[in-house]
């Protein structure tokens, strides 16, 4: 069995939709009391609280606060599981403190068991009964359907949608014929995906929905500056003249993000639907889109960084990824900085440093010339399936090509580095690194 998560939008009534906001606005609040419960007990009485402690109190919390009687009891616990999870990733390092949350940053809760809720769908469109709530009408279609397990009932943008995670059996997501195409991509920002087989080629260009609604955010945007914005310090509420504004410049965005989400979907199908191994450069968009340093071109780089998240580098690599692999194919991401696509040529291997204004392959070696961005696209493919030509330097070795390679990574500076090599030396075998952990622990009731 395989899990899979659908979406679907919900169409709630008035008194429906005055239910949810009710029950979400009582899930928020024992959020936040769980948390002010947790930090009190280790300020006071130096005792960590765990997840099954707050979880037998529901029954005694209950009968205080008697309108928690109404909500269903594991959804109650679902609330609790992500205190218990969001001070985790505190204690690991991984998030920072646990804070209190208002209702516009609490989205919404969770039903994690069969119970509190049933579906009437059979994936496209129905109904969705929620316990205390009522029957709601849900409009969507799902690719895959099966038994639903977990419901988690989200509001966004002033929407409410119905996230339901199914059992899918694997012979449903795998296609009874595997496709035999393999292909490798190169992702630019004029043409969005170079793609080639070694023989046919194809460029698909990028879309430009962010530029083409760029003056019409822009606009808005100037609109709500013209209204009074809040000022928490200055304790300042928003005018409702500017909530309107802001609501407008939502929409476009909006707008923007789920025609880019649709683009995507549409490409990745067909790539995946003819081809079982993709073979694509391994991107850091988070390095790419980073800030230009003091005095280097920075509107230049603005206008670049504008251009790669309008594409969607990560989104389109982390959907071609999960939809190859969802059908047993072979997703690879290529080691840029060993390989250097596009630097090298396809046909003998030879590397030439070319500037990113040659959009033109044209090998002094062999003559072999071709668009830029396809000749990377063949390098990639060949050095998937291994056939990729070497020469001059080989590219097992190109990764390392210094002594101090490996001591780098963990040294910053030149003074670092100097200091470990002379510990290399005094050592007569591996160096030994120590960590320290710091310990972080909550107080409990």
């Amino acid at each position: 069995m395989a899990t899979r998560r659908m979406t679907f939008r919900l169409y709630p009534n008035k008194q429906i939709e005055q239910s949810l906001r009710y029950h979400r606005k009582l899930h928020k609040d024992l959020y936040n009391a769980a948390i002010n419960n947790r930090f009190t007990q280790y300020q006071k009485f130096n005792h960590s609280v765990s997840y099954f402690e707050q979880q037998n109190c529901l029954p005694a919390f209950k009968e205080v606060w008697t309108e928690y009687k109404k909500i269903n009891s594991q959804a109650l616990q679902a609330t609790l599981k992500r205190v218990d999870y969001a001070f985790e990733r505190w204690f690991k390092g991984l998030g920072k403190r646990p804070k209190y949350k208002s209702i516009r940053h609490y989205s919404g809760w969770t039903y994690p068991a069969k119970s509190g809720y049933s579906v009437e769908s059979d994936g496209e469109n129905g109904y969705l009964n929620l316990s205390k709530i009522g029957r709601v009408q849900m409009r969507g279609k799902a690719k895959y359907w099966g038994t639903p397990t977990t419901c988690t009932i989200v509001f966004r943008k002033n929407k409410w949608y119905a996230s339901i995670t199914v059992d899918v059996l694997e012979q449903v997501l795998k296609p009874n014929i595997l496709p035999t195409g393999a292909i490798g991509i190169d992702l630019g920002c004029n043409s969005a995906l170079s793609i080639t087989d070694g023989e046919n080629h194809q460029q698909i260009e990028a879309p430009n929905f962010l530029r083409n609604a760029e003056q019409l955010i822009k606009k808005a945007s100037k609109n709500k500056r013209r209204k009074q914005a809040p000022n928490r310090k200055k304790k300042i509420k928003a005018s409702r003249r500017w909530k309107k504004a802001q609501a407008e410049v939502s929409k476009i965005t909006r707008k923007v993000a789920n025609q880019r989400q649709n683009w995507v979907h549409q490409v990745t199908a067909e790539i995946v639907s003819s081809n079982s191994l993709v073979a694509t450069e391994k991107l850091e968009v988070k390095n790419m889109t980073s800030k230009a340093k003091k005095g280097k071109r920075k509107k230049q780089k603005a206008g670049l960084n504008k251009s790669i998240l309008d594409v969607g580098f990560g989104m389109l690599r982390s959907t071609i990824k999960y939809k190859v692999e969802q059908i047993g194919g072979v997703f690879v991401e290529v080691p840029t900085k060993k390989v250097k696509p596009s630097q090298t040529c396809p046909r003998c291997g030879h590397q030439h440093k070319k500037t990113l204004d040659i959009r033109v392959h044209n090998c002094t070696v062999c003559r072999y010339t071709q668009d830029r961005d396809i000749a990377a696209a063949e390098v990639m493919l060949y050095w998937a399936k291994g056939n990729l030509t070497e020469l001059g330097t080989s590219f097992v070795d190109a990764e390392s090509p210094s002594s101090t390679a490996n001591t780098r990574k963990k040294a910053g500076s030149m003074r670092q580095l100097g200091a470990k090599k002379r510990q290399k030396s005094k050592s007569t075998g591996l160096v030994s690194e120590t960590q320290t952990e710091g310990v972080v622990g909550l107080g409990s009731s």
